[in-house]
């Protein structure tokens, strides 16, 4: 549910998390980038390059998708076919369901891949989980069916493409705004780079396990190493 539809139940905690390599052993853009894009190797470079502060994530991330020429359907069976799950992470849904905890998934990646890999790898309940997130289009004369048919279209004209702090910020508001009404607990988890504008807006932050990214550039006391064994 989106903002303020999010607040009806009145939940005393909201869990906003990334995707890919957080809800997911593997990040679906690294998988397609690695196998049926420009490959490994220059990704990395990439994601270096990002780290040092010599091209943006928006940019580094266009570039990585537009090596993908594959029909975007092909892509998203690929993708079912490889990408896994953090095991706790159904376990957690379940616990969030039953305890009117909203989980709303804020990523840098494609919404119709975040919305096929969820349901196909926890069920159609999935359906529930909001998803705020990058899209994609058909390149002008083409379709997403075809051969080198689709491309990005990111969320907003941030330099991550999706600026994750301007989706969690509106409920930062609203509380500020209303002193006397009962604010939930705000909970991030993440891994990488395009997690750090929003983990400076929530209470808590989850950096998960092995990803040391968050931890070194965001210099949160609060942030807890933790995979969703742990958050559960």
């Amino acid at each position: 549910m989106p903002y303020p539809d999010a607040l009806n139940g009145k939940p005393k905690i909201i869990f906003f998390t990334d995707f890919d390599g957080t809800i997911t052993l593997k990040d679906s853009n690294d998988w397609l980038t690695d196998n049926l894009g420009y490959g490994e190797r220059r990704r990395k470079q990439g994601n270096l390059d990002t780290l040092n502060g010599k091209i943006t994530f928006r940019d580094s991330f266009w570039e990585m998708m537009e090596t993908v020429k594959t029909p975007f359907p092909e892509c998203i069976k690929a993708l079912c076919d490889n990408i896994k799950l953090d095991p706790y992470f159904k376990d957690f849904y379940q616990w969030s369901r039953n305890n009117n905890v909203p989980v709303i998934v804020l990523s840098s990646g494609m919404t119709p891949i975040i919305r096929s890999l969820l349901v196909h790898l926890v069920g159609p309940e999935a359906n529930e989980i909001e998803i705020i997130s990058n899209e994609v289009a058909d390149k002008p004369g083409k379709s997403k069916e075809q051969e080198d048919g689709w491309e990005l279209k990111f969320h907003d004209d941030s330099g991550f493409g999706h600026d994750k702090s301007l989706s969690i910020r509106p409920y930062a508001k609203h509380f500020a705004e209303r002193p006397d009404e009962p604010r939930p607990t705000m909970l991030y988890a993440g891994d990488g780079v395009s997690d750090l504008s929003a983990a400076r807006e929530t209470d808590l932050l989850f950096a998960k396990k092995g990803h040391g990214k968050l931890g070194i550039h965001h210099n949160a006391d609060q942030a807890l190493d933790a995979d969703y064994r742990k958050i559960l």
